[in-house]
């Protein structure tokens, strides 16, 4: 091999190597995106978006943190609520990364972190909370969580956006203990509207009562109107009217009332169309 050919391969060899160098040195980020730079294993900055370079060999980029809202479900099985009462409960996170430097530093892994301390923080306020509230008062547990876990994740440059909970699961033989009550509920508030109906329909008796106590001339149009709606009703119909009443509209008793039966049964009869003989 002559010089000429060594110095060829040699300095194919040192493109390809200047080629690789240039390559592991060249790093890219998203938009979306910061990189954690070390240098011989110290922290040295944070990278992107777009292109940088680091040190082949000497430096490295450690973490790539993702700077989106992200979303971490959790839940918690089988707690006693304060009353005593095993509940699954399903949540729902928001957070989001604010400081990169110590979401990278201050926690081995911050999305593990995260979701532990979700659940411990959720198993929490179950203890502490009776089942009615949990069922109605979401809104507040869902703002206590989310003061609880934001104090909890508070140094590690992380932001608790939101908290919801998704579902409470309660014991089969509970949700049916329940519906009976809410049943029995409903029935007592049918009771007791029907009772109040008949206590505003007693005043209302007793008012007109009173107002026909010393007005005669309006009892004894009532009391024809309530007979004559009773006779026109039909034929078999029987009406029951007191004595009395019949004396104050003077009909008498019983021939007053046949007689007046018989002139509406004849209005209200449709075959006595027919035209009557005259007679002589």
């Amino acid at each position: 091999m002559d010089f000429t050919s060594f110095y060829v391969l040699a300095g194919v060899v040192v493109l390809i190597i200047v080629v690789v160098f240039c390559a592991m040195a060249i790093k890219i980020a998203n938009q979306w995106e910061r990189a954690v730079v070390l240098l011989l294993g110290r922290f040295v900055g944070i990278k992107g978006p777009g292109i940088f370079f680091i040190v082949p060999f000497l430096s490295r980029v450690a973490y790539w943190i993702d700077l989106r809202v992200i979303t971490t479900s959790f839940n918690a099985e089988q707690t006693l609520t304060k009353d005593t009462v095993p509940v699954n409960v399903d949540a729902v996170l928001f957070w989001q990364v604010v400081d990169v430097e110590k979401a990278a530093l201050e926690v081995k892994d911050y999305r593990d972190a995260i979701s532990l301390a979700s659940q411990t923080a959720l198993r929490d306020v179950i203890g502490k909370t009776i089942l009615s509230d949990m069922l109605t008062g979401r809104e507040a547990i869902d703002a206590e969580l989310q003061n609880m876990i934001g104090g909890r994740v508070r140094g590690w440059g992380i932001k608790i956006l939101s908290v919801e909970i998704r579902d409470v699961i309660i014991p089969g033989a509970l949700q049916d203990a329940m519906s009976m009550q809410a049943q029995a509920e409903r029935e007592r508030q049918a009771r007791v509207i029907l009772g109040d109906s008949e206590r505003q329909i007693a005043e209302k008796f007793e008012q007109a009562a009173k107002s026909y106590e010393n007005n005669p001339t309006a009892l004894h149009l009532r009391a024809m109107n309530m007979l004559y709606e009773g006779l026109k009703a039909g034929k078999s119909t029987i009406v029951l009217v007191p004595a009395s009443a019949l004396e104050t509209m003077n009909l008498g008793e019983m021939t007053g009332t046949i007689a007046l039966a018989k002139t509406i049964s004849k209005d209200q009869d449709p075959s006595d169309n027919r035209q009557q003989p005259e007679q002589p």
